[in-house]
């Protein structure tokens, strides 16, 4: 399962660029990597493992702005096409990640 995080929050404010980089932070610390700007992925070896994560990231939402949570399977984002301006970027095989409890 892969887990994409996508979120625009506000960053008018020294405040609000706080609660921005938290929030990214905590992404991070918890395994994500951004795929773009405000788009994070993080691959999980299962649905329960993947629930547990989700779980975190619902529980560190900040009060303003707007966050989507989504989960697909190995197979859907091996079918994911990306490209560089007109350019098809040919895609590494996902790497197993090794995770101790």
């Amino acid at each position: 399962m892969w887990i994409f995080v996508f979120f625009d929050l506000p960053t008018e404010t020294k405040r609000e660029r706080k609660i921005y980089a938290d929030f990214r932070k905590r992404l991070l610390r918890d395994g994500f990597t951004m795929f773009q700007f405000s788009i994070y992925l993080r691959h999980c070896p299962s649905r329960e493992n993947a629930d547990v994560h989700i779980k975190r990231v619902k529980q560190w939402l900040p009060k303003e702005g707007y966050v989507g949570i989504l989960t697909i399977t190995d197979k859907q984002f091996g079918q994911m096409e990306l490209f560089r301006g007109c350019q098809l970027i040919v895609q590494d095989a996902p790497t197993q990640q090794l995770e101790l409890f």
